[in-house]
C-alpha cells in the first residue's frame, strides 16, 4: 500500500501530476482543488495517496490533506460512485462543504460536479447521511488542521449533537433541508452542545 509520496512535480495536467521520487515518476490523479494547492511543475511536495487496484489497472490518487482522502474513501462507498466521480465532487466541494450538503440533504450542491447527475447526487446525500461524522473526525476542514486536539474533539462532538438533533427533527416530520437550516440558525444563539436546547431553539425557528 502506497500511503504517501515525497518528491518533485515534473509534469501536470488538469486531472493528474507526475511526481519524481528518487528518479521514479509516479502518475498521481487528484482533484482540481488538491492540484491547485500542491503547486506547479518544479515544486517539492509531500502528497497523501490512495492506491486503487482494479482487474485491469493500478491507479494512484493523491490528496493535499487527510480530510480529502477520508471524503474520497467515503464517497466510493456509495453505489455508482467511483474514483473519478469522487474526485469530481471533491473538486467542487471541500470536505466540510460536502458534509454540510449531506446534512442539509442538498443534492443540488453535489450535482454541481461534472458527471454527477441528480439521481446520483441524491444517492450520495442519502447513503452518506449517517456518515458525515467521519468527515469531521479527521480534525481537518477546508484544508486546514484544527488548531488543537481539544478543538478537533469539540468540533467532532458538536457534529454528533447536530446529527442527533437533525434526526430528531426529521422524525417529527420536517425535511432534512428545513431542519438543517433551522439548526444552523439555532447554533448562533443556543448552546450547540446541548441537544435539547438546540432542538427547542430549532422548533422556534420552524414555528412550533
Amino acid at each position: 500500500m502506497i500511503a504517501q509520496l515525497k518528491g518533485r512535480i515534473v509534469a501536470q495536467d488538469l486531472s493528474y501530476l507526475v511526481l519524481d521520487v528518487a528518479g521514479v515518476g509516479y502518475q498521481v490523479f487528484a482533484s482540481g482543488r488538491s492540484l491547485s494547492q500542491l503547486g506547479g511543475i518544479g515544486a517539492e511536495v509531500t502528497i497523501l495517496t490512495e492506491l486503487v487496484v482494479r482487474e485491469d489497472a493500478m491507479t494512484l490518487y493523491g490528496f493535499a490533506h487527510e480530510a480529502e482522502r477520508t471524503a474520497f474513501r467515503l464517497l466510493q462507498t456509495v453505489q455508482g460512485v467511483g474514483a473519478k466521480a469522487a474526485l469530481s465532487i471533491l473538486t467542487i466541494l471541500e470536505p466540510d462543504q460536502l458534509a454540510q450538503a449531506i446534512l442539509a440533504g442538498d443534492k443540488a450542491m453535489v450535482a454541481r460536479a461534472d458527471g454527477i447527475g441528480p439521481k446520483l447526487a441524491q444517492r450520495v446525500v442519502n447513503e452518506l447521511a449517517q456518515k458525515t461524522g467521519a468527515l469531521a473526525s479527521t480534525g481537518l476542514a477546508s484544508g486546514q488542521m484544527a488548531q488543537s486536539t481539544g478543538e478537533g474533539a469539540q468540533n467532532s462532538g458538536q457534529n454528533g449533537v447536530m446529527q442527533d438533533a437533525l434526526s430528531a427533527l426529521v422524525n417529527l416530520g420536517y425535511s432534512r433541508t428545513e431542519a438543517f437550516t433551522a439548526l444552523q440558525k439555532s447554533q448562533e444563539g443556543a448552546d450547540a452542545s446541548d441537544i435539547s436546547v438546540l432542538i427547542a431553539s430549532a422548533l422556534k425557528h420552524l414555528g412550533r
